[in-house]
């Protein structure tokens, strides 16, 4: 069964997040970071800082669409603060 992934990449040009949703991860980092999505063809390159998985497309979607609303935007921030956080502490 195919999984669908929900992604949030970061520019290293701009420091802005881009969120994302598609059923072959591995691939599509290769197109943005080759220059092959219009969408981020100007902001590489591009590094993968988070990632959720799905086991229907429908629910993917859903969750990307919340990931691009403010409050997801804030949820990100603070999951990412925390583990890094975390990391800082060294659990």
């Amino acid at each position: 069964m195919p999984y669908h992934c929900v992604y949030v990449l970061k520019s290293r040009r701009d420091g802005d997040n881009y969120v994302g949703c598609t059923n072959n991860l591995k691939l599509r980092l290769k197109k943005y970071n080759l220059g092959q999505a219009y969408s981020t063809k100007n902001r590489r390159p591009l590094d993968l800082i988070y990632a959720e998985t799905f086991l229907n497309q429908q629910d993917a979607y859903t969750r990307e669409k919340f990931l691009k609303s403010g409050w997801g935007k804030s949820y990100i921030k603070k999951v990412l603060k925390n583990y890094f956080r975390s990391k800082k502490l060294g659990g």
